[in-house]
């Protein structure tokens, strides 16, 4: 992967760099998919899990996990339709360029790191 960077922050996204985004973030969609689908499975046997006396703390963190994966799925997703219209890498907050680095770690980053210190952009 080239390193070229602008000015002190490294912006610059190759189209290989896209490409293996992309490939990542299609990844990640097929596991979060299967996750979400498994965890809401357990999910929809609530009633049955407390009935054969499962724990209902277990119970409870089946039903949070399935959250945190629906929320991570939709991420990804959004990080997906943004690579289609052309908006990838572009901070939703202040409009400038996401890292280059912070998007090859978390390559639904929504946020530049400037914007996700300083104004608590969220996710």
């Amino acid at each position: 992967m080239n390193n070229q960077i602008i000015g002190d922050r490294d912006t610059h996204m190759t189209p290989e760099d896209l490409a293996v985004l992309r490939e990542n973030l299609e990844e990640q969609r097929l596991f979060r998919q299967e996750q979400v689908r498994q965890l809401s499975a357990a999910e929809s046997s609530r009633a049955d899990a407390e009935l054969q006396g499962q724990a209902a703390s277990q119970v409870e963190v089946r039903v949070k996990l399935a959250a945190c994966a629906r929320m991570v799925l939709a991420d990804v997703e959004a990080a997906l339709a943004r690579m289609d219209e052309g908006g990838y890498g572009i901070c939703l907050r202040c409009r400038g360029p996401v890292e280059r680095e912070r998007l090859l770690i978390v390559p639904q980053a929504r946020y530049c790191g400037r914007c996700l210190q300083g104004g608590g952009a969220g996710r």
